[in-house]
């Protein structure tokens, strides 16, 4: 009996270091556990190549940056068609090439397309004022383009300019040509032989009286300029055309007006039709409410009135004389 008890301690001991055993042996496998197993080797990734990043473009200096300290944070951007360019004032187009042509607007300066209107190019926008009241191309050379700022119109929201302008680039560049109190121009005419010589029909101010009004001459090109024809501080000039077949003979519309906070004042005894056979030298103040004013063989002006009040000129064929 003692012999069994025996066995049954010896048995018992070595049950228990065999479990010892196997539990040793199975919390080294559990702390690492691929330590029996051989790596495979690696084929490292293939490295995607990726674009390389663009250079951010430069940031154009913003139109009309203002040089103060305080002022130069602002910067004005455009939020689409919201914003306006106004009433088109003038449009005009290059002799011979109709794809080129300018268009003026009353509040928002002067745009040029040279694809026939398909896109358009602001060129006026780095000056001082954006109401444009007439464009004029020199016939004889495409190159020289002269604006003429202050828009003609009577409206009580109307904006001013301040002056004449001259480009010999195509309206690349511009260059103030003098006329800085006019306010208002309605007309440019340009010798069609000579682009030294140029006529403009100066309005004057719309809201008050000023000298600076009537019939403007250069003929060196802009550098001085002669008042060839003034009626009063009241009354300018609306409109400006030259005969197609003699330079010097010209007629010109005056109209006398006067806007104020409460009302407005259209026409008076300033108004008419005025002519000119020697350059503007002299004038005549013609009579009649609608007639014809034979110039050439081939040729007339068609002169309309509408009660002494704002006139408007314009060149047309000759009608057959029994139509006269």
């Amino acid at each position: 009996m003692r012999e069994t008890f025996r066995a049954i301690r010896e048995w018992k001991w070595l049950l228990v270091g065999a479990c010892a055993l196997v539990l040793g042996t199975l919390g080294a496998h559990a702390q690492d556990p691929n330590a029996s197993q051989t790596p495979a080797p690696q084929t490292p990734a293939p490295q995607t190549q990726r674009a390389p990043t663009p250079a951010p473009s430069p940031t154009p200096t913003p139109v009309n940056w203002s040089e103060d300290p305080m002022l130069k944070r602002f910067v004005f951007r455009g939020i689409g068609p919201a914003s306006m360019g106004g009433r088109v004032d003038d449009i005009a187009a290059v002799e011979g090439n109709p794809y080129i042509y300018y268009v003026g607007l009353a509040t928002g300066g002067v745009y040029k397309t040279t694809n026939n209107g398909t896109t358009f190019t602001p060129i006026f926008d780095t000056y001082s004022t954006a109401s444009i009241g007439d464009i004029a191309i020199a016939p004889s050379n495409p190159d020289i383009v002269w604006v003429g700022t202050g828009e003609a119109n009577n409206r009580q929201s109307a904006s001013f300019g301040d002056g004449i302008y001259k480009s010999t680039d195509a309206g690349k560049t511009f260059t103030k040509m003098g006329l800085d109190n006019s306010q208002t121009i309605a007309r440019i005419v340009i010798d069609p032989k000579d682009p030294n010589v140029v006529y403009v029909a100066v309005l004057g101010h719309l809201f008050g009286p000023n000298k600076e009004r009537g019939i403007y001459k250069t003929t060196d090109g802009g550098k001085t300029w002669n008042q060839a024809k003034f009626i009063d501080e009241d009354t300018g000039f609306t409109d400006l055309v030259m005969d197609r077949s003699d330079s010097k003979t010209l007629y010109a519309a005056s109209y006398q007006r006067r806007r104020t906070s409460w009302g407005f004042n259209g026409g008076g005894l300033g108004s008419g039709i005025w002519k000119t056979i020697d350059a503007g030298k002299t004038w005549t103040k013609l009579q009649g409410k609608a007639f014809w004013v034979a110039s050439g063989s081939t040729s007339a002006s068609l002169i309309r009135m509408s009660s002494m009040r704002r006139l408007k000129l314009a060149p047309a064929t000759a009608p057959a004389a029994k139509n006269r």
